[in-house]
């Protein structure tokens, strides 16, 4: 008998949390095989946007390449040094706008599809 009580406690325990999930992060409905429809807690997103922050990355590095190969290397050059002379933002911006042998590979694969200035 004690080992029934138990299972049902801990049975009872599994439901009161799963509810809880519920109301706190919502509910989705999923249909099973069988045709029936159960309810599940909505998973909890991660609290830092990994996939989100590579795609800025990718973008970033994809626009440095795409105005190194529009513009070209020596005035691209002379934009990010005249951006270093200014303002702590802009030199950060400098810093981060420099060219970097990503950007520069990026830049010889685009190089042939831009027109030049």
């Amino acid at each position: 008998m004690s080992q029934t009580v138990e299972n049902f406690d801990h049975r009872l325990k599994r439901v009161i949390k799963r509810h809880s999930r519920m109301r706190e992060s919502g509910i989705v409905a999923k249909i099973g095989k069988d045709g029936l429809i159960s309810a599940y807690p909505r998973r909890r997103m991660p609290s830092f946007p990994l996939r989100g922050f590579i795609i800025l990355f990718a973008a970033a590095f994809l626009y440095k390449g795409f105005l190194l190969a529009y513009l070209g290397a020596a005035t691209y050059d002379n934009r990010v040094t005249a951006l270093a002379e200014g303002s702590i933002v802009e030199q950060a911006g400098a810093w981060f706008l420099q060219a970097d042998p990503a950007t520069q590979t990026v830049a010889t694969v685009i190089k042939p599809f831009i027109p030049s200035p």
